[in-house]
């Protein structure tokens, strides 16, 4: 799920570019865990950064044009360029354990509760 341009440039400025890990809700879905990218993925050259985010779960169907509420909890490590396809995905799926591992810590656990993923009627898009 990646953010639009107007959500990436609202990031704070001074935000490191890199994997960080935390909780993620579309709608007023399940919270899950997910493991975010922010910058310019140096693998595919992009020339704007990016926030995209990994929702580690497997959804039924598509969910554009809902709200997606992500909560950051912490950071796996710097951005970086691979020499491969296979390294970037070895690298990723290595990023997605880490990130499960530490979202079931217990200082991490509490967030998946936090009051901030329960969106209020008003703002739920497409009956969701």
């Amino acid at each position: 799920a990646n953010f639009s341009e107007q959500v990436v440039e609202s990031f704070p400025s001074d935000i490191s570019t890199g994997i960080y890990y935390g909780w993620a809700c579309v709608g007023n879905g399940d919270v899950h865990k997910m493991v975010l990218s922010i910058g310019w993925n140096p693998f595919y050259k992009n020339i704007k950064k990016s926030v995209e985010t990994h929702i580690i779960h497997t959804f039924k169907e598509d969910f554009y044009g809902e709200i997606l509420s992500i909560v950051i909890t912490g950071y796996i490590r710097p951005e970086k360029n691979f020499d491969s396809l296979e390294a970037l995905i070895s690298a990723i799926q290595e990023d997605i354990e880490e990130a499960k591992r530490q979202l079931d810590l217990p200082e991490h656990l509490k967030l998946k509760d936090d009051n901030f993923f329960h969106l209020p009627e008003s703002k739920i898009v497409n009956n969701h």
